[in-house]
């Protein structure tokens, strides 16, 4: 063992942050409440992580594709960058707590790495850098 973690992988990441995100919004402990842009910031390597993890994770990506399918019943041609910029419209204009940017953010990455283009690709090099980082 090279480091002080040791390697916990894209899964182990994806379950790390998720934890913190959860715990770390209420701040009812000794340590004060992640802020804002933590929280943003966080829940990006967290749903890219979770992109990158494989099973079980892909069980998601299966709901979110029948979700998409149900949608497209009613609205013919709605895609996953579609999805993903209206999340990015709330979040950048809604006032949301810090949970409730952590619970946007996640399944936005996560979204954003099945798309095509510019977020697709964006996602990726997140997913990336997030299983350089757990390695």
């Amino acid at each position: 063992m090279n480091t002080l973690i040791g390697t916990i992988g894209p899964v182990g990441l994806a379950v790390v942050l998720t934890v913190v995100l959860i715990f770390g919004t209420k701040g009812e402990g000794e340590a004060k409440a992640l802020p804002w842009g933590w929280c943003l910031f966080l829940s990006v390597f967290a749903g890219a992580s979770y992109a990158a993890g494989g099973w079980p994770f892909t069980l998601v990506r299966g709901l979110v594709n029948d979700g998409v399918e149900l949608v497209n019943s009613f609205i013919p041609g709605l895609t996953y960058p579609a999805i993903g910029l209206s999340m990015l419209a709330i979040i950048a204009w809604k006032k949301l707590t810090r949970r409730g940017v952590c619970l946007l953010g996640i399944p936005f990455w996560y979204i954003a790495a099945s798309s095509d283009g510019g977020l697709g690709i964006l996602a990726e090099k997140i997913a990336a850098a997030a299983q350089q980082f757990a390695s």
